[in-house]
């Protein structure tokens, strides 16, 4: 009966690893301690076969294969949740550059533009002739 409990509370720990606001690389370190936790009883289990009955008998679970179960879904839930904060945070760095690279290429066009007009208006009093229709370029920069 409390490993229901045990595991809906781990479940809904999760949930909510999963809508806080990600920031800053703790989720990597959690990984790894998961993953560090997951070799170690792996290994165990492989060595000491019924040592995962014998923990399953003493938590209320029938066999230590159900035990095995309801571990792998808890371990895949926290590696879809790290997972997908990895992925939040990817995609907000990602925005940032693009709007980043969006202004400086806007600004690279502004400027070219105003040396391109401030070139023709340098040309045009130079030869003494104003192209028609326009007004004078060098006002018009500032």
């Amino acid at each position: 009966m409390w490993i229901q409990i045990l595991l809906v509370v781990a479940v809904i720990v999760i949930g909510l690893f999963l809508a806080r606001p990600t920031g800053g690389d703790s989720h990597l370190a959690i990984r790894r301690l998961f993953m560090f936790a997951f070799v170690i009883v792996a290994i165990v289990s492989i060595l000491f076969p019924q040592w995962l009955s014998y923990i399953a008998n003493l938590i209320g679970v029938g066999r230590g294969a159900d035990l095995l179960l309801y571990a792998l879904v808890l371990a895949f839930l926290i590696s879809v949740a790290t997972t997908y904060r990895r992925n939040v945070q990817l995609n907000r760095r990602i925005t940032h550059l693009a709007r980043e690279i969006t202004l400086a290429r806007a600004e690279a066009e502004d400027a070219l533009r105003r040396a391109a007009a401030l070139d023709s208006a340098r040309v045009e009093r130079a030869s003494g002739v104003e192209a028609p229709g326009r007004d004078d370029a060098a006002d018009q920069v500032g």
